[in-house]
This record gives C-alpha cells, structure tokens and sequence, in this order.
C-alpha cells in the first residue's frame, strides 16, 4: 500500500469544511481592508529564496533540476514570490498595492506537533508604502483577524529593528554583522548577545545598553526613553493602535526577527493556548524590490500559519457548522431514476443543495443514507405521484411527510417545508 509522504496530510470532507471557513474568514475580512486576492505559482527558482534568506535556506527547502538543469524550489514561503510577481509585472499598479494569499508552502524540516512539511500560509502585504498609518492598519487587521476567529487571549508584541539596528550603527558595529546580533537577541540569547558585541571591541556598558534596549518591554509608556526619528515612528503606530480602541498589543522591542531586509517595525502574535508553538503570526516592514532586480520600494506585511489559526480556534471553543445537504433525491424504482434526475437538477439550478441517489436504493436504505449526509429534506419520486406532476417531500428532521407539486419543491425546501 502507498501511503502519503512524512510531513503530509490529507483531509477529510469534515476537515475541508472547517479550513473552507477560516479560508472564508480571511478573505471577506482582507477585502473588507481594500487588499486583492493574488496567486503565484507553487516552484520558483531557488535563487529567489537564497537572494532573500541567504544559503542556508536551501537546507530547508525541497529543491531539485528540472529537465532543463534549472535548480528549482517549492517555495517555503509567499511574501518572496509576492515581491517577484510585484517586481515582474505589477509595480506599475497605483501604490500603495495591497495583496494577500492564501495558498500553500513547503519546508523540509522534521515533522513535530504543529509542524508540518507542507502547510498552508495566509499572506498579507502592502507594497510601496513606508508609514505609520500603514504599520498600524497591518496590525489592526491581524488583530481583526484573531478577533473574529474567536480569540480573546492573544498577544501582540510590537519592535522596531530600525532603532536597535541604529544603537549598533551608533557603537560601531560593521552592518554586515548586525544581523548576528539580532539572530542571537531573537532567540532570548541575551548573554551570548553581549558577549557577541565585547568580543567586537564593543565597551560592556555600551553593550549592556544596547541589550536593555532589546529587554524594553510593557505599555505604550516604556516608549518614553527612547529618542530620535525611529522611536517617534514606533509611538506613532502605537498611538494609531489605541486610537483603534486595541487591547492586545505590547511593546517588545526584543522582537526583531533579525533577516537584513526588515527595516522597521516588526511584530508577532502568539496564542498562549498553543503552548511551545503559541506564535500563530510574524511580520514587520521590510525592502525586498531591489534583491530581486527593481527600485527601491517599502513594502510591510505579515503571514499567520494557516494550521496553527486553526488550532488555535478550536482551543477557544470554535466549532464549524456540521456539513449538510438541502435535498436529497431519490426514486422508488428504477424507471423513475430519469425524472430524479431532472428533479435534482432543478432544484440545483434554484441554489438548492442536493444530491441524488445513484445507487438504487430502495426507500428505507435511501432515508437512512439522507440522515448521514445530515439531509434536510428527502424528495421521493414514485410512479403514481409522477402520474399527478407531484412528488412527496419528507421533513427529515420531524418525519412528516406531504405530497406537493414538483414546481412548488424549491420554494418549500427554502421555506423549510411550511
């Protein structure tokens, strides 16, 4: 028996219906805040990735040679093939563009609780703008997002890796190795962090004072001793979030997601419920365009794991509505099978959900398999009802039972049988 690859999942009708509402969530929320709904493809040239993340991505990445000796990727994430398509052939559009997608990303990593090889990510970006007013409105939809996902104990912890990269720039630490710093500052490492900048030739107190900075943690107020154009940036998005009347953020300036192209404000969201994988989403403002061959344009955006979203929902009690069908249709005998069929359709054809028997079942093995598919009502086509133009049309939740005219079913069954 061949069974599906490690690291990947198939789901059920009961499972796609759960993923089809939160899909269905994210999307009227996203167009409700003006972004458009883009795809890109699921392979992309690896380079596009190293361009991004460095050589060390491709560690992580399903990579291979086409038949042409092209090295390509199943892309392990969306806001790089994003930038592309916007470096490709959208940069003509009016900024700024505001886009998401929903779509899947692949990684080879070992599986874990949480964890997956392939899984989907939602995928929000605004490119071409470089304002507080655009950090801010990211940050509102995200918390949106989670508020109408039904999550009320969440965190959003909000940084800005412009200020700390000025303190290094300040101490005199070589740009190219600030993203080392901020590597070990991501991952809680603060000793390491300050030993990392001595070794440098960096003085104690003046690396001490950088990893304070990195510790500054709490309310809108801890923002009080910092100075200086970037700081008055961070209060300003800070100022638009209260403004909005939003409870869940907090300033974490140990939050630095230290890639070279973020440029400022950054942030991440975490579900406590979820335990050790509690982060559900990460993003900030950054500068991709010209890594990948255009101009320079600010861009911010953030990507919640679709998996983890979901869980989480479920923690907070969420439950999708159980799958059911409007109708559905079956005849008592094999020369009535035409006329059901014709029934089904037209009841389709009025946005009525059904399904018709194509197994030839007889009326009792008919009614049970209506009740497993959570069938509101059953349409019975006899011969001798079809002789009068009708039909009887079972309530499969009362069991009454009433003959009526075919033409008269898709006002009925919209009704609910009365």
């Amino acid at each position: 028996m061949i069974q599906r690859l490690k690291g990947t999942r198939d789901f059920s009708p009961e499972e796609m219906s759960k993923r089809r509402r939160l899909e269905s969530i994210l999307r009227e929320i996203s167009l409700r805040y003006g972004f458009r709904e883009i795809q890109t493809p699921v392979i992309e040239s690896s380079e596009l990735f190293v361009l991004k993340s460095g050589p060390g991505i491709l560690e992580e990445m399903y990579v291979f040679k086409d038949k042409g000796g092209r090295e390509i990727a199943l892309r392990p994430e969306l806001t790089a093939p994003i930038i592309r398509f916007f470096v490709n052939e959208l940069s003509n559009y009016p900024l700024p563009l505001k886009v998401f997608c929903i779509s899947p990303v692949f990684r080879y990593e070992e599986p874990q609780s949480g964890r997956y090889r392939e899984f989907v990510q939602y995928d929000v970006e605004t490119i071409g703008a470089e304002t507080p007013e655009a950090d801010a409105e990211l940050l509102i939809l995200a918390s949106d997002i989670c508020s109408k996902a039904g999550l009320k104990n969440i965190r959003i912890r909000i940084g800005h890796v412009g200020i700390i990269r000025e303190k290094l720039d300040e101490a005199g630490v070589p740009a190219e190795r600030q993203s080392e710093f901020l590597h070990l500052m991501d991952r809680k490492k603060q000793d390491e962090a300050s030993k990392f900048l001595t070794d440098l030739g960096i003085a104690r107190d003046v690396a001490d004072s950088i990893v304070g900075v990195c510790q500054i943690s709490g309310g809108a107020g801890v923002l009080d001793s910092l100075k200086g154009e970037r700081a008055d940036y961070m209060k300003k998005v800070i100022s638009i979030l209260k403004s909005s009347g939003n409870r869940f953020f907090q300033v974490d300036m140990g939050v630095v997601r230290g890639l070279d192209y973020y440029t400022g404000v950054v942030f991440e969201i975490d579900a406590p419920d979820l335990g050790a994988e509690k982060q559900i989403c990460g993003g900030g403002s950054y500068s991709l365009s010209r890594l990948f061959g255009g101009t320079y344009v600010p861009s911010t955006g953030f990507a919640f794991g679709f998996d983890r979203l979901l869980i989480a929902m479920e923690k907070a009690g969420w439950k999708a509505e159980k799958e059911h069908i409007d109708a559905f249709v079956l005849a008592v005998s094999a020369g009535e099978s035409g006329k059901m069929m014709e029934i089904a359709a037209m009841l389709r054809d009025n946005g009525i959900i059904t399904e018709a028997d194509l197994m030839g079942r007889n009326i009792s093995k008919g009614l049970k398999y209506a009740a497993a598919r959570n069938a509101s009502f059953a349409v019975i086509v006899g011969s001798k009802e079809m002789a009068a133009g009708k039909v009887t049309l079972r309530n499969m939740k009362s069991g009454k039972q009433v003959e009526t005219e075919t033409s008269l079913l898709p006002e009925l069954i919209k009704k609910g049988g009365k």
